[in-house]
């Protein structure tokens, strides 16, 4: 039965029209438009009043490592998957990359299994993977264990391209490896990032030409932009095609210097990320990450150390810190978590809108952009 969203605040094509409706049919958006005359069309829908609220494209998080108390990593199961995925949709999050940090390549193996099987079972949201490393440089870990770095080569090429179904994304290192591999990863239909590299400007500039069509965690973990070398940084703020995902949490990136990046390169290159880690949506003060324990405090991830280990935030959050701590407006705000991820995804046919044919995945906002409900294919939480 079709369902009529009526009396609300829907943003359609980068502002909010008042009073509303939107048409949810099998799984999509039918059509949108004024009340009255959608009732007409669909006389037997079931119709929810949204009584004023914001009605939003759904939120795409492309770095999610766990949540729900669970990490990817430790079990790379549906069962997982789809606790992680839960975990993460009361706060908007229609659409997520199970994120896999660097590991063993037969972990690498379960993880897309697990994948494939989540997709094919329908758990919701699940839009394919990202494996972030093994393919990394030591010189910019981060919270990566380097025991489990490796080459890039024709097999790994293989195996991480294996997944019939959704988006894989590979995030590497482009200095350990070369243009041609990188060209040979694209091909076979993997979106593949720059992170936790220490490339100079011109090797990083190689890599985006061979195929790299995004950066992993826009200033972390990468070789900064300095008087004589650009580096990594350098090289993403000039391009202006790249997607950049971004962390606003107040700890990974201090909100000017993310303000001034907005300034360097289109709004819509750039993309909200959570990194989020098992304390998503789930109480204690500590979890574990491969041996390691990692300390919950104020809202950051640290190791024994004191280096960040992903995120505690979650994307309602990161929307909001968008329009709070870098002053964007709240249509800008929602679109890098929604057509931005979507597009970079390659999605932006289907996602990340909410127009007639689009998928029909929403979140419903009150004024302080506390999610109220969510719908994924059309399915209500």
């Amino acid at each position: 039965m079709p369902m009529l969203l009526t009396k609300g605040r829907v943003l359609t094509d980068g502002a909010f029209q008042a009073d509303t409706t939107v048409v949810v049919d099998e799984g999509r958006i039918a059509a949108v438009g004024p009340e009255g005359a959608l009732a007409a069309t669909f006389p037997h829908a079931e119709v929810r009043d949204l009584k004023g609220r914001m009605l939003v494209p759904g939120y795409i998080d492309t770095q999610v490592n766990g949540g729900g108390g669970v990490l990817f990593n430790d079990d790379p199961s549906v069962e997982t998957i789809a606790r992680i995925g839960a975990a993460h949709r009361r706060f908007g999050t229609t659409g997520f990359l199970p994120t896999l940090i660097s590991d063993d390549l037969e972990v690498i193996d379960q993880a897309i299994t697990a994948v494939e099987q989540a997709m094919a079972e329908g758990v919701p949201g699940v839009l394919g993977i990202h494996i972030e490393g093994p393919f990394l440089n030591v010189a910019r870990k981060g919270i990566h264990d380097p025991s489990k770095f490796r080459v890039l080569d024709e097999a790994a090429v293989r195996r991480l391209t294996r997944l019939k179904a959704g988006r894989t994304l590979v995030t590497l290192a482009p200095e350990t490896t070369t243009p041609d591999m990188i060209a040979a990863l694209s091909a076979h239909g993997a979106v593949v990032a720059a992170g936790h590299t220490d490339a100079d400007y011109a090797t990083m500039h190689r890599a985006l030409e061979a195929g790299v069509t995004g950066f992993t965690h826009l200033f972390n973990a990468m070789s900064p932009l300095t008087s004589r070398e650009p580096g990594v940084v350098g090289a993403a703020l000039e391009n202006r095609d790249a997607w950049c995902g971004i962390i606003v949490d107040g700890h990974h990136v201090h909100p000017t210097v993310l303000k001034l990046a907005l300034r360097c390169r289109p709004a819509d290159r750039f993309m909200l990320v959570t990194d989020a880690m098992p304390s998503v949506n789930a109480e204690g003060d500590h979890f574990y990450l491969q041996g390691r324990r990692i300390s919950v405090k104020d809202g950051a991830c640290l190791d024994e150390r004191g280096v960040l280990a992903g995120s505690d935030l979650d994307m309602a959050s990161a929307v909001r810190n968008a329009r709070d701590m870098l002053d964007l407006d709240l249509p800008t705000a929602v679109m890098t978590a929604s057509s931005a991820p979507a597009a970079f995804l390659g999605l932006d046919g289907e996602r990340g809108r909410i127009a007639p044919g689009y998928a029909a995945d929403l979140v419903l906002l009150d004024d302080a952009l506390q999610v109220v409900a969510t719908w994924i294919d059309g399915q209500g939480d």
